[in-house]
């Protein structure tokens, strides 16, 4: 008879989950079993355990599947709770399987052991613990409808490691989830009446539009459909600039950290916010200004907790992004005689954001540049990961992502996220162009995950930004504190031998003047580790800069 632990790795691969990212451990042997036996599920052995559920974190962006990563009780849980708190709020399913103490053990102080629903209670959309082997079937079903359901989102599932051994009768229910919520007949007609009227309309896309498997395409290409159809300038949520082609006309830029006045002083004037698939959090919404009160506002958001709540709405539909599209396809679209000139002054303002002016700095070179030189040097399907922090906002406002390619970025705002992500890219995508963007905070929390490239031959290109400083942490602390550097400053290792143990090419780049190099060597095939010295200067505020 199977045991808990095969029943669970067959669900998994039922729905067809064909990697699993882990850090090993004692308390989940029988996992590790089921999946060696298992000959369609690759196990990815990580480094730490919040590389691992990075990984899954990316690996699910890519998929539109649940990521999945195994870790052990307590160091192991508590290490991984970064992914799951990055899962939250990226809107990105995970499932974090957690080996727990034996039964016998539960709520009794045990050697490592944590209650799993006080931990991770607001943050994950569902915990759960299996108490007896028959269960098991049942709640990873479970797991995997509550990830995937309404906004994705991570679950945890708390499995002791007894009961993965033991045999299981219960046979694995089916997957079930919920279809798309689809708008009334009247609601999509009322909708499209007010997208006819609209002068100066703005569409705010979101994390709804970022899953593949939209009925007849992915979210990305029925978005493009639906503005063009109905000549609506598209402004993407926060980090989500791959959603739709920056070099289109109607592309208008996004919503993220300190959007230029100009622009913001634009937004305030559109007469109709249709914010499609997202949940208007603070950055997309600019500190929860905008859409700004007297601004007509339609919200569509597969889970109605988030409607209504702060932004009142004209419509407030609690809907799939991909439904809310196809049911527009019945409606005739309309567009005012005045909004083409209102697309072409959202467009001046975006285009005004993206110049980048070479300079020559004596502390090293702008990362703004480097960033240009990936949007040159980027294949039309490349995937670009980057890490948290300063050297990454160019990526955001001064390149123009393309339609086909993929950036995969932390809205969470979590440092260590780039190195274990582009890995998971690599190997889910091997025949991709596959560029990371790190710092040097970030390389050495996750930086270590590259040995997981080396071993798998995932051709990696690591651009690592070597600056000294926690520089966006700096950035503030010289806004409010001149002068004052404190808890910011890094001495860092000589990062050209560090990349260099991993076995792959390294190029170091001290100027301007290599730039070119740098380039080939992103169009060249097979791995890099481009170690920049980076301008502090070049992004400090003017008092702080020296």
């Amino acid at each position: 008879m199977p045991t808990a632990a095969e029943r669970l790795i067959g669900f998994l691969a039922a729905q067809g989950v064909d990697r699993a990212f882990c850090v090993p451990g004692e308390s989940y042997i029988a996992l590790l079993d089921a999946l060696h036996a298992h000959p369609r599920l690759d196990l990815v052995t990580c480094r730490a355990e919040g590389g691992a559920g990075f990984m899954a974190v990316a690996d699910a962006k890519l998929t539109g599947r649940p990521g999945v990563v195994l870790v052990s009780r307590g160091p192991g849980a508590c290490n991984a709770a970064i992914a799951v708190h990055t899962a939250e709020q990226d809107a990105v399913p995970l499932i974090l399987l957690v080996g727990q103490v034996e039964r016998r053990d539960l709520r009794r102080n045990a050697f490592q052991e944590i209650d799993y629903q006080s931990m991770f209670r607001g943050i994950a959309k569902w915990i759960g613990e299996a108490t007896e082997p028959d269960q098991v079937p049942e709640l990873i079903a479970r797991a995997w409808a509550m990830a995937m359901g309404g906004v994705p989102g991570p679950v945890v599932l708390s499995l002791p490691e007894d009961v993965l051994a033991m045999p299981c009768q219960a046979a694995p229910p089916p997957a079930t989830l919920p279809c798309p919520a689809a708008p009334a007949p009247a609601e999509a007609a009322r909708l499209a009446a007010l997208l006819r009227q609209a002068e100066r309309p703005i569409l705010l896309a979101g994390h709804g539009l970022d899953t593949p498997g939209h009925p007849g395409a992915e979210g990305r290409a029925a978005l493009r459909r639906f503005a063009e159809a109905w000549s609506l300038p598209v402004a993407v949520s926060f980090r989500r600039q791959d959603l739709f082609p920056n070099d289109h006309p109607l592309y208008a830029g996004d919503l993220g950290l300190r959007n230029p006045d100009a622009q913001r002083t634009a937004f305030a004037r559109a007469d109709l916010v249709l914010a499609l698939g997202t949940r208007l959090t603070d950055i997309t919404t600019q500190g929860w200004t905008w859409p700004a009160p007297g601004q007509r506002l339609v919200h569509v958001c597969a889970d109605p907790r988030f409607l209504g709540w702060h932004f009142p709405a004209e419509l407030a539909l609690p809907a799939d992004a991909g439904a809310i599209i196809a049911a527009l396809a019945a409606e005739a679209p309309g567009c005012p005689a005045g909004r083409q000139g209102w697309i072409r002054e959202l467009r001046a303002l975006h285009l005004a954001d993206c110049e980048v002016a070479p300079a020559d700095h004596p502390d090293g070179v702008a990362f703004a540049e480097v960033a240009k030189l990936v949007e040159r040097a980027a294949a039309a399907d490349a995937i670009v990961t980057l890490d948290a922090g300063t050297f990454g906002a160019p990526f955001y406002r001064k390149v123009a992502w393309r339609a086909g390619q993929r950036l995969l970025a932390p809205i969470s705002g979590a440092m260590g996220f780039g190195v274990p992500a582009a890995v998971a890219a690599a190997l889910r995508c091997p025949g991709r162009q596959v560029i990371c963007a790190v710092g040097d905070g970030g390389a050495l929390m996750t930086g270590g995950e590259l040995a997981v490239a080396v071993a798998r031959g995932a051709p990696v290109k690591l651009l690592l930004s070597d600056n000294g400083s926690y520089a966006s942490i700096r950035i503030h602390q010289e806004r409010a504190h001149p002068g004052r550097v404190s808890g910011t400053s890094l001495e860092n290792p000589d990062f050209a031998q560090w990349c260099a143990a991993f076995r792959v090419p390294v190029l170091a780049v001290e100027s301007r003047a290599d730039l070119p190099a740098l380039e080939a060597a992103l169009r060249a095939p097979g791995p890099l580790a481009a170690v920049i010295r980076t301008s502090l200067r070049a992004v400090l505020p003017r008092s702080g800069a020296g």
